[in-house]
């Protein structure tokens, strides 16, 4: 029983799952990734002279999102080249792709045609605004998506323009996650029926469903003004430090609100004991507590507050996060190839989430994944030589 626990482990909770990904920016990779820290056999197709994402974010081993992968480099155009890739494809579970409607129909692995030759197949779609809608054709990013769902609007400061953190919304929330949560749910659907199916994911949809709660305060007339979670609130809000460093305040609750006041030497003014949800006190006491955290730095805010629950943390820096002491100790951070990157999430206690290996080298796994498929050293030869498929570069 231990050994079988122990194995479970190793493999993770999508072992024997085969995935093919085709390269692409963004979300795509993103649930890929999600898909190997679980344990699923990623085999990446990419192009010889890599893709867009490769460019901006940087290939090989500091492509964080493509950890855990197989690469296999293929010219989707050649002949010799497609008839490789249909038979991955027909030995595969999920397929995953970020094209532009119609661009797979096209390459000739639409989801009719991989799906007629492996009804069992998830063929997984990812695009900004969907496969269908007069949008469908369009270009976008993550931006664009949150401010079509309405979701790019509640991101701003009170007063201030709309924003968001950069491809959380849509792209890596709305997107990449909820596709991931897709291929989960179409995978245990196919063991019941024995029939794939096709993922229609819309950044867009995936940006406006991570807002429910949101829409939830609209619909209740509590977003309209001042909110207590729009920055309006003195006690939602982030403080510059005396050392030009910031600290995030969010006492929400009375109990928390009055030792965050009491903490602070406030219990007694007017101006704040008892007028937490004094909406017409708000700007006056947001001026006050600015000129307290102006007062000190960072550290010192820290130390106040470090034995409460009165929802005070630092604004960390992507640098001073993996050192922080909860994370260390969670080890929400590992690092893989120099790059110190998150760590694969949520945790599963027998069958736990795993970096299995470093992101490839463009093509790293070309020879390997043909050798699996059957080809031999001769037939390789033949097809790079024919420029179907591309070995990695000599360094």
């Amino acid at each position: 029983m231990e050994k079988a626990h122990a194995q479970a482990r190793q493999n993770g909770p999508l072992a024997g799952i085969k995935v093919v990904e085709f390269a692409g920016i963004g979300p795509g990779p993103f649930c890929g990734m999600l898909l190997a820290d679980m344990g699923a056999d990623v085999t990446l197709l990419e192009r010889a002279g890599g893709t867009f994402a490769s460019q901006l974010f940087g290939g090989g081993r500091k492509a964080v999102a493509n950890r855990g992968k197989k690469s296999l480099c293929v010219d989707l155009k050649h002949p010799d080249a497609k008839q490789l890739v249909q038979r991955l494809t027909d030995d595969a579970d999920v397929v995953l792709e970020g094209f532009r409607p119609g661009v797979m129909e096209r390459l000739g692995f639409g989801p009719e045609d991989c799906l007629a030759r492996n009804p069992k197949l998830i063929y997984a779609r990812m695009t900004g605004w969907g496969q269908s809608g007069p949008l469908a054709p369009r270009a976008g990013h993550d931006a664009n998506y949150a401010a079509l769902a309405g979701v790019l609007d509640t991101g701003r400061r009170h007063g201030g323009a709309p924003w968001a953190p950069p491809t959380l919304v849509g792209d890596m929330g709305g997107g990449g996650l909820l596709l991931a949560w897709g291929i989960a749910c179409a995978l245990l659907e196919v063991k019941r029926s024995g029939i794939g199916q096709v993922i229609d994911a819309a950044m867009c949809e995936g940006a406006a469903l991570l807002a429910h709660g949101l829409f939830n305060l609209e619909a209740l007339g509590e977003w309209q003004g001042q909110c207590a979670i729009d920055s309006s609130a003195p006690f939602y809000d982030v403080y510059e430090c005396a050392d030009g460093l910031w600290i995030s305040v969010c006492p929400l609750e009375p109990q928390f609100y009055q030792t965050f006041v009491e903490r602070l030497g406030l219990a007694a003014d007017p101006a704040f004991a008892g007028r937490q949800y004094d909406t017409q006190r708000w700007p006056g006491m947001k001026i006050r507590l600015e000129s307290i955290f102006r007062g000190q730095p960072r550290a010192h805010w820290e130390s106040l507050f470090a034995d409460t629950d009165d929802c005070v943390w630092p604004v960390l820096s992507m640098r001073e996060a993996p050192e922080h002491p909860h994370n260390k100790a969670r080890e929400t951070f590992v690092e893989m190839a120099g790059v110190t990157q998150p760590a694969p999430a949520p945790r599963l206690s027998r069958t736990p989430g795993a970096i299995r290996r470093p992101p490839p080298l463009l093509g790293e796994d070309t020879r390997e994944c043909l050798l699996q498929m059957g080809l031999s050293e001769e037939e390789i030869d033949r097809l790079v030589a024919a420029g179907a498929v591309s070995l990695p570069r000599k360094t």
